[in-house]
């Protein structure tokens, strides 16, 4: 009687754990560049010897956000002080503010009043700042100036030759290396062609931002530091964009790059999606969006 009611209470315990598995809803999955699920530790194991990080987020993605802020704290226990953060979403005539805010010569609200900081910087990314900030690790403002950007999308990349010195403080140094074969910005101006400008302007505003990050980026690589970059996934998709740039100048730096996309059945990954990244993180297209 007693093995019946042991035997019957496993059977209940097993149907209930099985009910509950099959009501959960997963939102994410990691995979490998071949389309093999992985597990979380398998990617922070991986990218263990890196020495440039690249994060590539969808801004308006909460599971983005939150991921990268894990990967952050899990970089940090790895390397310490050696960390250095760089951040698509700051701009780098901000970088004297932020570090003056890093140092605590200036107050949260002077910085926040001051920066042109992005409409989601309080929910996505002021962790990341007060983590730089609690921790002592710099913070590179990596982004091209919007205004100088828009020069480019409007007149094209010789238009910046008119600038001030000064002005050119901000961006990559000209005359910038510009392939228009390298797939992201081919499929730019496929794309802008199938719009009907015709322009070769708009990928030229994209290689300015890809340039000018790994500008900003490199000279730390030469200080044995580890770089952990956040960044739009097409900044970084297949080793592209910033990654093209950073291994034109630093051959030889060891580069993991984490792409997000999207999709219907997160249970495996579609092939379109294989190779974006080192690791992909792959998300229910399903999922809240925070804007």
């Amino acid at each position: 009687m007693l093995y019946n009611l042991k035997h019957s209470f496993l059977l209940v315990f097993i149907l209930f754990q099985c009910l509950t598995l099959s009501a959960q809803k997963p939102v994410y999955q990691l995979f490998d560049k071949d389309g093999k699920a992985i597990q979380y530790e398998d990617m922070i194991a991986m990218m263990k010897n890196s020495q440039a990080i690249f994060f590539g987020e969808f801004h308006d993605q909460p599971i983005s956000h939150w991921l990268q802020k894990e990967v952050l704290f899990d970089l940090h226990k790895l390397h310490g002080d050696k960390l250095v953060i760089g951040a698509e979403m700051f701009e780098s005539d901000n970088q004297l503010i932020i570090d003056e805010y890093l140092a605590n010569n200036i107050t949260q609200k002077k910085f926040e009043e001051e920066a042109r900081l992005w409409k989601n910087y309080k929910n996505d990314y002021k962790a990341i700042l007060e983590f730089a900030k609690e921790n002592g690790l710099p913070l590179v403002a990596s982004n091209v100036p919007g205004r100088y950007a828009n020069m480019v999308f409007n007149k094209g990349i010789a238009s910046l030759d008119s600038l001030s010195d000064q002005a050119k403080s901000y961006f990559a140094p000209l005359p910038i290396h510009m392939d228009l074969n390298v797939n992201c910005y081919a499929e730019m101006l496929k794309m802008n062609i199938e719009h009907g400008t015709n322009s070769e302007y708009f990928p030229q505003a994209q290689i300015l931002r890809d340039a000018t990050m790994s500008h900003f980026m490199a000279p730390w690589l030469q200080r044995n530091n580890v770089i952990y970059h956040l960044n739009g996934s097409y900044h970084s998709d297949s080793h592209e964009g910033i990654v093209y740039y950073l291994k034109r100048s630093n051959p030889r730096t060891k580069i993991f790059v984490i792409s997000t996309v999207t999709q219907d059945n997160i249970g495996t990954l579609d092939d379109e999606n294989q190779g974006k990244g080192d690791v992909i993180l792959c998300v229910s297209s399903n999922m809240t969006k925070s804007y």
